[in-house]
């Protein structure tokens, strides 16, 4: 049954999430107040990893989290199937979509409704990725559970990594010739000798 959730809420995903890997992060982490499969602490981790590797965020969060659940329920072969089935899910709709505009788009790509709508999802497309890209800074930098807790400013903040944003920041910006890559590979060194 669970694998049945999972296909059903990754085709979702896919069917909604409008304007790349990054517009998926609100899904998921509807997923991760939803269901237990995985926390907004380990979702933090699979961005993490996602940004890290090569490939699509969404593509590589849908295998992430099917292997996961997948062999937590069954060993590594439940693992494999939760990762095809879940990356299957998520990949299936926009699929379906391009075949139907494939067939029709030719007649109808100078029509004044098609130009509107899909003028009209920019805005749409712009706010979940604003949204995820806040969802992930805040989940980041700021622990507002703690906060909320103890109420003290300090908990508020996770200083080491905003000391390692700003120290980034400020080197990305001096040494502009480096290659991205090489930031997030420095960034994961830091962080595995921080023990963030």
């Amino acid at each position: 049954m669970t694998f049945v959730i999972m296909f059903l809420e990754f085709f979702k995903t896919g069917l909604f999430a409008i304007g790349g890997g990054l517009a998926t992060l609100p899904f998921l982490y509807d997923m991760a107040a939803k269901y237990p499969w995985f926390n907004e602490a380990i979702l933090s981790d699979m961005i993490a990893i996602s940004e890290s590797t090569p490939g699509p965020i969404g593509i590589n969060m849908a295998t992430y989290v099917g292997y996961h659940v997948g062999s937590q329920m069954f060993g590594i072969p439940g693992g494999i199937m939760g990762a095809v089935l879940t990356t299957t899910a998520l990949v299936l709709p926009s699929l379906i979509v391009i075949l139907i505009i494939a067939k029709f788009l030719e007649r109808f790509k100078t029509n004044v409704f098609v130009k509107d709508a899909f003028y009209g999802l920019r805005p749409a497309v712009t706010a979940l990725i604003a949204y995820a890209g806040y969802q992930v800074v805040a989940d980041s930098l700021f622990r507002f559970g703690t906060f909320f807790q103890t109420l003290q400013i300090g908990d508020l903040f996770v200083w080491k990594a905003i000391v390692l944003f700003a120290v980034l920041m400020v080197l990305s910006h001096v040494f502009k010739k480096i290659h991205p890559a090489a930031w997030i590979g420095i960034a994961a060194v830091v962080g595995i000798l921080l023990k963030f």
